[in-house]
């Protein structure tokens, strides 16, 4: 049996500025924006070529059972992508306050650069080329 990770919820302030920020700024396709439940907001987000989104929500923190996360607490978040330099210029194009790459080893996979979003949540983007030839999965 599979299992699959295709939704990470990401705690957020504010949703409307969440939002804003991962649509226009990271480029995040917007999947749903609604109430689940009266007065729990939730908003799912999937960055381009991604089979795994991201949910927003203040609401549903508060209703599901078990630890909870504070807004700007998460790090390690991570992308990849197969072309670093163009990711870069696409991202900076939109506005977003990414790092410049660092490539700390010569070997694929080893280039990664940096952001947070409104909250201080800690992104990395990770050049891995093998991705262009080689994708996690197929599409049927």
């Amino acid at each position: 049996m599979d299992y699959t990770l295709e939704v990470i919820g990401v705690p957020v302030s504010d949703l409307d500025r969440a939002k804003d920020f991962y649509e226009n700024k990271c480029g995040f396709h917007v999947d749903f924006d609604g109430d689940v439940l009266p007065g729990a907001r939730l908003i799912q987000l999937t960055p381009p070529g991604s089979g795994c989104s991201i949910m927003l929500s203040t609401a549903i923190w508060e209703t599901t059972p078990g630890p909870t996360s504070a807004p700007g607490s998460y790090q390690g978040l991570q992308l990849c992508v197969t072309d670093i330099k163009q990711a870069h210029a696409e991202l900076t194009a939109r506005g977003l306050d990414v790092s410049e790459p660092v490539q700390y080893a010569e070997q694929d996979g080893a280039t990664f650069m940096y952001f947070t979003d409104p909250d201080g949540n800690g992104w990395s983007i990770q050049e891995y080329k093998v991705r262009a030839t080689r994708p996690l999965r197929e599409v049927i």
